[in-house]
């Protein structure tokens, strides 16, 4: 049985499906009804918090560093 850790998504995986969740309301609406069935897709606004957030989390778990490849030499004079 899998524990509470192991049923987590990762913020790369949540961001994913905050990704399709979005294309989903972007294509084909915040709702719709079809009969006397309908459907309300996750609040638009809601989810790009979450996309905000989740690329920011993301951003924070990468190496930041203001300048790549570069070396620094410390020079004594004599």
């Amino acid at each position: 049985m899998k524990t509470d850790t192991e049923n987590r998504y990762q913020p790369q995986e949540l961001l994913e499906q905050v990704d399709q969740a979005i294309q989903s309301i972007l294509a084909g609406g915040q709702s719709y009804k079809i009969g006397s069935r309908s459907l309300t897709r996750a609040d638009l606004s809601l989810l790009r918090q979450m996309r905000k957030e989740l690329t920011a989390e993301l951003a924070g778990e990468e190496e930041s560093c203001l300048m790549p490849h570069t070396c620094v030499a410390f020079f004594e004079s004599r």
